[in-house]
């Protein structure tokens, strides 16, 4: 064996060793922030905790309205959010024809993601809540929260459409297909897992959101249905954690909302998981 493939075989084994070192590296603190969380939650864990709301006539905490709250607040922003995002998307990939104009539109992309959340929250609050007069509510929350998202859902579902291959196109045009029948019928349903991906990575930037929901959604713990706790104020999960453990130092009852926090992460990406196999199929 000669002196150059020892070396390779070598610096190839030393790579591989980085690249595992790496990746357990990622996946111990994965597995120590989760079970730590658990841990120090679940002997906090109560029905009553749950399913009620804070009363300060008995002294009591409860964190439904929190709940229900941040589930608003996702199905608020991911309907104004995946249209508008998947849409924009569809025309700088299939549309656009002059390169300058996709590549200004990307830039702007790019930009929009690269802005801080408290500069949102500000100008949610200024545009949504005065010009618009939607005062602070989860409804003023959920379209700052699609301004912020707007880039995860465009570039995921971008990189998508990129994905398909221009057989597929052609051979839809070749069978008498007009561009939008060929989008809808052949394009979308092959980059259904991008966009799944987009609606995941919403939801988690959506229930780990903070600074722009305290200007525009509030930290009310009011317990209200789905229209009228839209057209509120009311408190996140992450906002009422913020609220707990800093202004009431009610350290048991933020631990308890981070575990839900967890939780809630894993639903998202089990069920986001078992509909793309679905529709896959």
């Amino acid at each position: 064996m000669s002196v150059s493939s020892v070396k390779r075989k070598i610096y190839s084994k030393t790579m591989m060793l980085i690249m595992l070192t790496c990746i357990g590296i990622t996946l111990s603190l994965v597995v120590f922030l989760i079970s730590y969380i658990l841990i120090k939650s679940l002997p906090n864990f109560s029905w009553q905790l749950l399913s009620s709301s804070p009363s300060y006539l008995d002294d009591s905490i409860g964190v439904l309205p929190d709940i229900l709250n941040t589930v608003y607040l996702i199905a608020g922003t991911l309907i104004f959010v995946l249209p508008i995002g998947v849409g924009a998307a569809i025309y700088l990939n299939e549309y656009a024809k002059s390169k300058t104009t996709v590549k200004c539109i990307e830039y702007a992309i790019e930009t929009l993601a690269g802005i801080p959340s408290i500069i949102y929250g500000l100008i949610g609050m200024l545009i949504f809540c005065q010009l618009f007069s939607l005062k602070t509510s989860i409804l003023a929350g959920s379209l700052t929260l699609m301004i912020m998202n707007l880039p995860i859902i465009i570039r995921t579902t971008q990189e998508s459409l990129k994905t398909v291959p221009e057989s597929f196109r052609e051979g839809s045009f070749g069978l008498g297909a007009d561009r939008w029948y060929m989008i809808r019928t052949v394009v979308l349903p092959c980059c259904i897992d991008g966009i799944l991906t987009g609606c995941i990575l919403t939801c988690g930037r959506i229930l780990g959101e903070s600074a722009a929901l305290l200007f525009t959604a509030g930290f009310a713990h009011t317990l209200n249905g789905v229209i009228e706790g839209m057209t509120s104020a009311g408190a996140t999960l992450t906002v009422a954690l913020y609220v707990y453990a800093k202004e009431q130092g009610e350290f048991e009852v933020a631990v308890v909302i981070a575990g839900i926090l967890i939780l809630l992460s894993l639903i998202i990406n089990i069920t986001a998981t078992v509909l793309a196999r679905k529709v896959r199929k």
